[in-house]
């Protein structure tokens, strides 16, 4: 029997006829749902857009906003899954006051609950939400930001002297990285103080650095790949936090002063589980040693990577601009004749230019710039448009930063002055911390490291960036800025 020719030709025709139907019946499904918005208008099989959006991620993006700029919002298919990208600054606000159980559920990663568990605060809904977020309110209070900025302040300083010392042979140095172990050390400082001892510091970088790079690469769970060494090292590091909780319980249970973070979070624990037992209820939920544990590590994974981009940004901007650095320089020296001397809560709120300049970066360079959510019903996002069950998507902090303000893609600190007050009018588009029940609850604490740095940084060193010709432009994309340094 010939080839092509009898039953098996028949099954070949068969087969062919349906993978091809199947492939139509696809391309057309994708277009019913995109409806009138625009959109791709041919979609590899299955792969969608995806495999683009991993080889070039910041063009594909680009390219979402462009298309999206008349109406605000553009489709497009990512590895079997309808997805939308909405520029439109109060189309992102709608998605961000409903995120809950029957209308959008924040996402964060792709395969978060693999990372995260499934009772990460990121998942969190309703009232039990709610009542976390009111626990931890005491964290942020101004006694406790007061204390982290003495804490935030040292670790600064000590970096830098790091930076200088490592300077001393001339060559620029790739600040990432260095921006990096400055975050991590500041926030293990900061979130559990004198709790974890050299060795489990180190153990715990280890383990970070996998998951920081699990995080960030091609979710691939099997052995010898790095997410699936980042789902393991996740539990390493809540059970490092957890051991510290432990230790911060027997200080405050004997009333103690909070040092740390997780003291703070303890002590209002603590008065609730008393409570609890004095009533003859369970103790409450997230006060096992275990969970809080889990959420000093979700304070620990906000405060790294985003302000890491920020960090690094800062000094971008800063070399870039002379005139803004000179104006810091001034306030600070006006405010801290003294730059050798710590640095006070309270001169940290007279640092009105050194804030302004601030929320510039956060404005002009968002530390997140998607945050994806999941559609769990169809949703009316405008009046000629549903967002389909089952849709995830992307609403974009970085567009909304270019909606309304003056000038948008100028770097111009001037905007948040008293006479402009441009974060007062257009503050529906400053989404930098997002928006609605998930809105960042350490927003202040973020700031305030920002702040501190800026500071520390325009007094205490001269920062020049190298460029490198053609090359220059990677490093630029990828924000590993080479600097070289010299002392003030």
């Amino acid at each position: 029997m010939e080839l092509g020719t009898g039953w098996w030709g028949e099954w070949q025709i068969i087969v062919g006829a349906a993978v091809a139907v199947w492939l139509v019946y696809e391309q057309l499904s994708y277009v019913v749902k995109g409806k009138h918005l625009p959109g791709p208008k041919f979609l590899f099989p299955f792969f969608g857009d995806g495999i683009r959006v991993i080889t070039d991620t910041t063009k594909f993006w680009d390219d979402q906003a462009k298309a999206a700029a008349k109406v605000g919002l553009t489709w497009n298919v990512l590895f079997g899954r309808f997805v939308l990208f909405v520029r439109d600054s109060e189309m992102s606000q709608k998605i961000f006051a409903n995120v809950k159980p029957d209308v959008f559920h924040l996402v964060g990663h792709p395969f978060g609950k693999k990372l995260f568990g499934e009772d990460n605060l990121i998942f969190m809904f309703g009232e039990e939400h709610r009542d976390l977020r009111r626990r931890l309110a005491p964290n942020f209070t101004y006694k406790a930001l007061g204390l982290y900025v003495s804490i935030q302040e040292r670790m600064i300083r000590k970096h830098i002297s790091q930076w200088i010392q490592l300077h001393k042979d001339g060559s620029p140095r790739t600040m990432r990285l260095l921006l990096r172990d400055l975050n991590l050390e500041t926030s293990q400082e900061t979130f559990v103080g004198s709790y974890m001892d050299e060795s489990m510091r180190a153990q715990f970088k280890q383990d970070y650095h996998y998951f920081n790079t699990g995080l960030m690469t091609f979710p691939v769970n099997l052995p010898g790949f790095a997410f699936h060494k980042a789902t393991k090292a996740v539990p390493r590091l809540i059970q490092a936090l957890s051991v510290c909780a432990g230790k911060s319980k027997q200080r405050m249970t004997r009333g103690e002063e909070p040092s740390c973070l997780m003291d703070f979070l303890v002590e209002e624990t603590l008065k609730e589980i008393h409570e609890a037992d004095a009533a003859g209820n369970r103790p409450p939920k997230h006060s096992t040693d275990w969970e809080i544990g889990a959420l000093v590590f979700d304070f620990l994974f906000a405060a790294q990577d985003a302000s890491t981009s920020s960090l690094a940004w800062s000094l971008v901007f800063l070399e870039k601009h002379p005139e803004v650095l000179q104006r810091v320089r001034e306030e600070q020296r006006r405010i801290r004749p003294d730059v050798t001397a710590p640095i006070t809560p309270d001169q940290l709120k007279e640092m009105n230019y050194t804030l302004m300049v601030v929320k510039e970066v956060l404005r002009i360079r968002p530390p997140a710039t998607l945050v994806p959510h999941i559609a769990s019903t169809d949703f009316e996002i405008t009046d000629t448009y549903k967002v389909p069950r089952g849709t995830i998507v992307f609403p974009s902090l970085l567009e909304s930063s270019f909606q309304g303000f003056t000038d948008p893609y100028k770097f111009d600190p001037d905007r948040f002055s008293p006479e402009r007050q441009e974060d007062v009018l257009y503050k529906r588009n400053w989404l930098v911390f997002g928006a609605g029940p998930h809105q960042c609850v350490g927003q202040r604490y973020a700031i305030n490291h920002l702040t501190l740095f800026v500071a520390l940084v325009s007094t205490l060193i001269n920062v020049e960036r190298s460029r490198w010709g053609e090359l220059q432009q990677v490093i630029a994309k990828r924000m590993r800025s080479k600097f070289i340094f010299s002392t003030t």
